[in-house]
C-alpha cells in the first residue's frame, strides 16, 4: 500500500574505477549482443536488460553484488532501480561503455 516510502538509493560506481576491480566482481553488461559484440570490459557476462528484468533469479542471487553496465548509463539505471526494489545488490556502473571508452583514449 505505501510502496512509495520503501524508496531505494541507487548505488553508482564510476566507469573511471572499473579497472582496478576486473577480475574481482561481477559485472553485467545488459546492452543487446550486437552492441555488446562491439566490444565490453573484459569479463562483463552479456545479459540483455530484457532478459535480467524479466527474470531476475534465472542470473542473479541475493547473497552477491553485481555491477550493471549498459552503453550511456541510462538502462543500468533503471535495471539498478528495478533489482533493488526486489533485494538484489546492484550498483549501476556511472556513464556505461561511453565513458569506459573515453577514459580509455
Amino acid at each position: 500500500m505505501f510502496e512509495f516510502l520503501k524508496r531505494t538509493e541507487r548505488k553508482i560506481i564510476q566507469a573511471v574505477d572499473i579497472d582496478s576491480l576486473i577480475g574481482e566482481i561481477e559485472l553485467i553488461d545488459i546492452r543487446e549482443p550486437y552492441e555488446y559484440q562491439t566490444g565490453s570490459i573484459k569479463t562483463a557476462k552479456n545479459i540483455p536488460m530484457g532478459n535480467l528484468l524479466a527474470e531476475p533469479g534465472k542470473y542473479l542471487t541475493r547473497d552477491k553484488t553485481y555491477y550493471i553496465l549498459c552503453q550511456s548509463g541510462a538502462r543500468s539505471a533503471r535495471a539498478v532501480k528495478e533489482l533493488s526494489k526486489q533485494s538484489f545488490r546492484v550498483l549501476d556502473v556511472a556513464g556505461g561503455m561511453n565513458s569506459y571508452r573515453a577514459i580509455k583514449k
